[in-house]
């Protein structure tokens, strides 16, 4: 399907987003940020990285082989939420209060996950302006399928060296990941004929200055994990290619498990955010490696509050919202809406959602905040 540039379609596409009913005095209070809370979240996730790659370390000088393999898995779990995770929220500029800590973590976390944190900004401010609205947000593009190959359950299980790239923005295995940094570094993007390729030129088109960043961030990527390669080859110390360059493509599994649940079976082109995305209830620790994304559609809601207030606000309008699903209740949801789109395309799972408010609509632009993530020429949306 060919789709119109973005330049038209963000002066004529208005979405007018339900929004559950706050008190403005509550949600100002919710959007504070707070340097305290920011290091606990991204400097506590920094530190188990450390404290994991540290201990594969140790295993590796004693020649500990499976308490070296052991200890890469759980490097590899904590990392796999660098990519994607760790720099979504720092994007959107809301983990610090001070905006220079916000920028270092952004880039720290984006450097050794490979991540590409400037055309990321642009994909997803209209993600977040236009959410499964296709014309506009093409980031995740529906139908996503939650069913996945024995082989790429082995990657996720050891290190994801091919990935599942198509229908989703972001880096896939590592060796694509590679292949896409490379084709950045050098101007250029993969065959149109792929969704996420698609998505990445009608951004670029649309944001070129945003491109030439990525441009030079990409070249600083092969650079520094590059020297991670042969430095670490050339000095005998190449357990640094494992804890370092490949450790966010290593044990993808949980990453993989709570990340799919944000959309997936889900409804486009609805103007209810409680419709089009989903909140999952998780484990502390998941939590928190997960940035506190599983309160999803409240993010989409507010998405200028910060991570660690999220719970806060389901708390405040869990009344007007969907019951949050278990993982395992996400994922049974997203399998059964699989099998039936396989011969109805058109179906997606329609998310039963209280009707006292279901007129209340917002075009306040405190509700409209996105945090810093909207690079400066998109910042008019």
């Amino acid at each position: 399907m060919g789709y119109p540039p973005l330049s038209e379609v963000r002066k004529s596409l208005r979405v007018s987003w339900y929004r559950c009913p706050i008190e403005p005095r509550d949600l100002r209070q919710l959007l504070q940020r707070s340097d305290l809370e920011g290091f606990k979240q991204a400097g506590g996730h920094l530190a188990l990285w450390i404290v994991t790659g540290s201990l594969a370390y140790i295993a590796w000088i004693n020649s500990a082989w499976l308490w070296l393999l052991l200890a890469l898995f759980i490097h590899g779990v904590v990392s796999s939420f660098f990519s994607g995770t760790a720099p979504h929220e720092l994007g959107h500029g809301t983990v610090f209060k001070t905006p220079w800590l916000n920028s270092f973590f952004l880039y720290l976390f984006s450097f050794i996950s490979w991540w590409d944190p400037f055309d990321y900004a642009s994909s997803h401010t209209y993600h977040h302006r236009f959410t499964l609205h296709p014309k506009a947000d093409r980031e995740n593009l529906l139908p996503l399928s939650p069913i996945v190959s024995p082989f790429t359950v082995l990657q996720l299980l050891t290190i994801n060296v091919f990935g599942k790239k198509g229908r989703t923005f972001g880096k896939g295995g590592l060796l694509s990941t590679i292949y896409v940094t490379v084709l950045s570094a050098m101007r250029k993007t993969g065959p149109a004929r792929i969704p996420s390729n698609e998505w990445l030129n009608a951004i670029h088109q649309d944001q070129p200055a945003q491109f030439e960043k990525s441009v030079v961030w990409s070249r600083l990527l092969l650079v520094f994990h590059g020297a991670v390669f042969f430095g670490s080859l050339l000095s005998g110390q190449w357990i640094f290619i494992f804890i370092v360059s490949t450790s966010s493509f290593t044990a993808n599994i949980f990453s993989h498990l709570v990340g799919m649940t944000q959309h997936c079976g889900l409804k486009e082109n609805d103007t209810d955010f409680r419709k089009s995305t989903r909140s999952i209830v998780l484990n502390p620790l998941l939590e928190f490696l997960y940035w506190r994304m599983n309160w999803h559609t409240e993010h989409h809601m507010f998405a200028g509050v910060p991570c660690y207030n999220l719970k806060k606000l389901h708390n405040m309008v869990r009344d007007d919202m969907p019951r949050p699903r278990t993982l395992r209740e996400a994922w049974l949801e997203m399998t059964q809406t699989w099998r039936i789109q396989q011969h109805d395309p058109a179906y997606f799972h329609d998310t039963e959602v209280p009707v006292s408010t279901a007129n209340y609509h917002s075009d306040s632009s405190e509700f409209h905040s996105i945090g810093d993530l909207a690079p400066q020429g998109l910042k008019e949306i």
